[in-house]
């Protein structure tokens, strides 16, 4: 049973920050000094490759809106797995979108560079997008995030035994990170995206526990993703020794994670001490805690929740289990969960409801830019829990939960406070034309008001 938070309405006075970060009661977390990192902590965002079509958030959106800048990491979501246990990518409706990430030929208009695509050029799309964001922000990694919610069904069979494990990292790493894309017309072929991916990010929803419906699993799932993040990890210093010059230190490829906050499906699936090893970060679940299909209004990202889902709490069960706080990433949402029908008067937290309400692109779930714009309507109320770092907005019947640059720079500021590796966004397209919760992250990593 929820614990009932404390409650105030966007006129509130200013929070206290030693509340905000105070440590929960009687839990140990290891602290570090933060230095260097405290100011260049990393910023991993998500693009997601649908986006460019209803929602038109193109790549050159990343660099217009100010977020390229701000940085650090960028995962290209998603890559997919086969039936027979290797990346591909091609035209299947509903399995791979090769037109997507390297066929579509984007107008000047529409380009980083400024330049329209060629017909003859091999590499357009998103990757070409991307290659010119990278030429234009050097600092700038890009990962290719595999699976994801809806494209995890194989990684399981992709896992099972050393052989399939081999197999399937090393096709990924010729796709990817060799670039050698299907030939699709003019487009694609040996070598056509080489360079673009510095690193792969794994995000198998769950190993050793249910997550979409057609997803397999396995009670040695554990053990299987243990070893197949060793095998990530041990072709991509392979292949990096191998392309080095003689003498030169080789390229470090980065391999990364989306990882879960539930303690049950930590424990079905990851072997933190020993994962940690391979892992240069992963990025935490922060967000999600409660969603549009319960009957009952929550939180959805609180930083803290006595008695309930939090980030806090996401945290310390990954540091309890073994995980160094430094290659701990907070995930931070742009987007809100929603619900309708909320009866029982008041704030409109923790009241039962009839339903979702309805979205722009799914019901009970909306952009963070168009809350914003419902915030400031006169229709909805703001209100906020002070002490433990959350915000949503209701009208009497409709309630949305979701962070507000107030509220992400109260998580930054509690990463800086732990030791912590950064912050990372679902998803990019979900902030305003101007990149306002991006920067209020980065102000708040970099410590400053």
């Amino acid at each position: 049973m929820r614990i009932p938070l404390r409650r105030l309405a966007v006129a509130a006075c200013s929070m206290s920050m030693l509340a905000v970060l105070a440590p929960a009661a009687g839990t140990a977390l290891a602290t570090e000094s933060y230095s260097a990192t405290a100011k260049y902590g990393k910023r991993v965002g998500y693009f997601t490759q649908w986006g460019v079509y209803g929602r038109d958030f193109q790549v050159k959106d990343l660099d217009t809106s100010g977020q390229a800048a701000k940085l650090t990491h960028l995962n290209y979501a998603f890559g997919n797995v086969n039936a027979e246990g290797e990346c591909f990518t091609g035209n299947v409706p509903g399995e791979a979108d090769a037109w997507a990430d390297y066929a579509r030929p984007l107008d000047a208009e529409n380009s980083v560079d400024g330049v329209a695509d060629t017909d003859t050029q091999a590499l357009a799309g998103n990757f070409n997008q991307l290659r010119e964001l990278k030429a234009k922000h050097p600092g700038l990694k890009v990962l290719i995030s595999l699976g994801g919610w809806s494209w995890s069904t194989h990684f399981s069979d992709a896992a099972l035994t050393a052989q399939s494990r081999k197999k399937f990292v090393s096709s990924c790493i010729d796709l990817y990170i060799k670039g050698n894309l299907p030939v699709d017309g003019a487009r694609g072929g040996a070598g056509s995206a080489a360079g673009l991916f510095d690193g792969v990010d794994l995000d198998w929803e769950w190993p050793g526990s249910q997550g979409d419906t057609d997803t397999v699993y396995r009670p040695e799932d554990k053990k299987n993703f243990t070893a197949l993040v060793h095998e990530f990890r041990t072709q991509l210093d392979a292949y990096a020794k191998s392309q080095a010059p003689r003498g030169k230190k080789a390229k470090h490829y980065d391999l990364t994670a989306f990882v879960p906050a539930a303690p049950n499906a930590i424990d079905a699936g990851f072997d933190i001490p020993r994962i940690m090893r391979d892992f240069d970060f992963v990025n935490l679940q922060g967000y999600d805690y409660h969603v549009s299909g319960q009957a009952t209004t929550a939180q959805q990202s609180a930083l803290f929740a006595p008695g309930d889902f939090s980030v806090d709490q996401t945290v310390r069960d990954w540091v309890r289990r073994g995980a160094q706080p430094r290659k701990l990433v907070v995930g931070m949402p742009f987007y809100g969960q929603g619900w309708t029908g909320v009866s029982g008067g008041g704030d409109g937290l923790g009241q039962p409801a009839t339903g979702p309400a309805k979205g722009t692109y799914a019901d009970g779930y909306e952009d963070y830019k168009v809350l914003k714009g419902l915030a400031a309507s006169g229709t909805y109320t703001v209100y906020r829990d002070r002490w433990n770092g959350s915000a949503w907005i209701f009208d009497g019947t409709t309630m949305w939960t979701y962070d507000d640059p107030r509220v992400l720079k109260t998580k930054s500021a509690y990463i800086r406070k732990l030791g912590l590796g950064g912050a990372m966004f679902w998803s990019m397209d979900g902030d305003t034309a101007d990149g306002e919760l991006t920067a209020a992250v980065d102000k708040g990593l970099n410590g400053q008001r």
